[in-house]
Order: C-alpha cells, then sequence, then structure tokens
C-alpha cells in the first residue's frame, strides 16, 4: 500500500512539473509578445508626434500666408 502512495505522489508531481513547464513556455512566449506590442507602441507614438510637429508647421505657415494675402477674417 505504502508503494503505491508513494508511486501516485510521485505521478502527480510528475504531472505538476510538465504542467508547470507548460505554464513557463506560455509566460516567456507571452513576455516576448508583450515586447514587440511595446516596441510597436513605441513607434507608433513616435510617428504620431511626427504628424503633429508636421501639422503644427504647415498650420503656421497657412496661417502666415494668409495675412501675407490678407484673407484672415
Amino acid at each position: 500500500m505504502n508503494e503505491n502512495v508513494e508511486n501516485l505522489v510521485l505521478e502527480h508531481l510528475r504531472s505538476m512539473r510538465q504542467q508547470m513547464a507548460r505554464l513557463e513556455e506560455k509566460v516567456d512566449r507571452l513576455s516576448a509578445e508583450s515586447l514587440v506590442i511595446r516596441q510597436h507602441v513605441g513607434g507608433l507614438v513616435g510617428s504620431n508626434t511626427l504628424s503633429d510637429h508636421r501639422f503644427a508647421s504647415l498650420e503656421s505657415r497657412l496661417d502666415r500666408i494668409e495675412r501675407r494675402l490678407e484673407l484672415v477674417d
């Protein structure tokens, strides 16, 4: 009886070890995916900032043109 209990405990421990290994793989994969997502978001933020700067520059140029042509209301 004692040997059966020990074997049962070992089986459970092996199963738990396998599950933990699968969980570790999933966490590693999710961490890598998270890093890629953060890099993409960072690129998008940089691109958006550049677009905002360009838009502000064009807006100021348009204001200057309107003033020169006396089109300002």
